[in-house]
C-alpha cells in the first residue's frame, strides 16, 4: 500500500529559532519514515511581508539546510520551494472565485491586522486560500502545524468541500496535526515564539546567543519554579528529570536558568557544527531543492489537470 502524504512548510522570513523546530521541523522528521513526506519553502507567502530580492534568496536557501540539518533526508522527503509549482497560484485563484470576502474576513490573521490598525494587502488578505491550494494539490492527508494556524486548516477542508461539492470529487480532506506539548513553543517572555516578537533562542545560536536569550528570559517572583524556564526546558528534558532539578534548585532562578543554558547548548551544538558543513557546498544543496521542486510540480500538474477539466477551463 502507498504511504499517505504529509505536507507543511515555513516561510523564509529569518533565522530559524527552536519554536520552529519544536513546533514544526521536528514533526516532519519524525514522520518521514512513515508518510511521503512533501515539506516546502513558503517564498510566495513571503513576498507579503519581505520586499528584498536578495534576503527572500538568502532567507530560503536557509530554510533548505535548516530542514536537511535537523534531519530531513531528501531520499525520504520532496524538499522544494513554493513558486516551482506555480500551478498552486492557478488553484488559489480558481479558489478565490469560489470564496467570499465576508468568509475570508473571519481569518485570524486579517482580523489581527485590522484590529492593530495595519494596511493589509491582497496577498495577506488571500494568504489562506494559497495556503489551501499548497495543500490541496499534493493530495495531503496530515498537515502537521502550530495551532495558530489551526484555523487555516479549517478553511481548506471548507474549500475543498466547497470545490468538491460544485464541480465534482476532486480533494481529499487534510487532518492537522497539532501535538499537545508543542501546540505553542514559549519564547523567552512567556508568549508565542516568535520572530516578530524578539523573543526567540535560535536554532544554531553560539554558546554567548544561548547565555543571553535564557538570561533575559522573564521569571515571576511570586513562585518557587520560574514558569517561563521551566516551560522551555520541558523541550530538552523529561518531566521526572526536571521535577528533580527544580525541586532540588526551589526558588534559585540563576541556577535554573545556568542548567537550561548548559542544555541548549548541548542540543545546539552538533545541529550547528553539521549546519556550517552542509553550508560548504550550497551547489549541492541547491540541487536538492531543484529535484524536489521538479517532483512536486508533476505531481501538482496531475491534479490541476483533473482541476481544469472538472471547472472547463480544459478543451483540447
Amino acid at each position: 500500500m502507498s504511504k499517505k502524504v504529509l505536507l507543511s512548510g515555513i516561510q523564509p522570513s529569518g533565522k530559524a529559532h527552536i519554536g520552529n523546530y519544536f513546533g514544526a521541523m521536528k514533526q516532519f522528521v519524525d514522520l518521514q519514515d512513515q508518510y511521503d513526506d512533501y515539506v516546502f519553502i513558503a517564498d510566495l507567502h513571503a513576498l507579503t511581508t519581505t520586499k528584498d530580492k536578495d534576503r527572500l534568496k538568502e532567507n530560503t536557501v536557509n530554510v533548505l539546510l535548516d530542514y536537511m540539518t535537523v534531519g530531513l533526508d531528501p531520499k525520504q522527503t520532496v524538499l522544494y520551494k513554493q513558486s516551482d509549482v506555480p500551478q498552486v497560484a492557478e488553484l488559489a485563484w480558481i479558489f478565490n472565485c469560489l470564496t467570499t470576502v465576508p468568509y475570508l474576513e473571519r481569518a485570524h490573521a486579517y482580523k489581527d491586522a485590522i484590529t492593530n490598525g495595519k494596511e493589509t494587502s491582497v496577498g495577506l488578505f488571500d494568504y489562506p486560500l494559497l495556503m489551501a491550494a499548497d495543500i490541496l494539490i499534493q493530495d495531503a492527508d496530515l498537515v502537521p502545524t502550530g495551532l495558530d494556524q489551526k484555523q487555516h486548516i479549517e478553511i481548506t477542508r471548507d474549500t475543498a468541500e466547497k470545490f468538491n461539492h460544485i464541480f465534482g470529487e476532486a480533494f481529499k480532506l487534510p487532518e492537522p496535526y497539532i501535538p499537545e506539548n508543542v501546540a505553542v513553543v514559549p519564547g523567552t517572555d512567556g508568549r508565542k515564539m516568535s520572530k516578530s516578537y524578539g523573543n526567540t533562542i535560535p536554532l544554531f545560536a553560539t554558546d554567548e546567543e544561548i547565555e543571553k536569550a535564557v538570561m533575559s528570559i522573564v521569571t515571576d517572583s511570586s513562585s518557587d519554579v520560574p514558569q517561563n524556564v521551566y516551560n522551555i526546558h520541558s523541550l530538552l528534558r523529561n518531566k521526572n528529570d526536571l521535577e528533580v532539578i527544580y525541586a532540588e534548585n526551589k526558588g534559585q532562578y540563576k541556577k535554573l536558568k545556568e542548567f537550561l543554558i548548559e542544555d541548549l547548548k548541548v542540543f545546539i551544538k552538533p545541529l550547528r557544527e553539521k549546519r556550517q558543513a552542509l553550508e560548504e557546498d550550497r551547489s549541492a544543496v541547491l540541487e536538492v531543492l531543484k529535484a524536489g521542486g521538479k517532483k512536486a510540480n508533476e505531481r501538482a500538474e496531475k491534479k490541476m489537470e483533473k482541476v481544469r477539466e472538472l471547472v472547463g477551463l480544459k478543451l483540447y
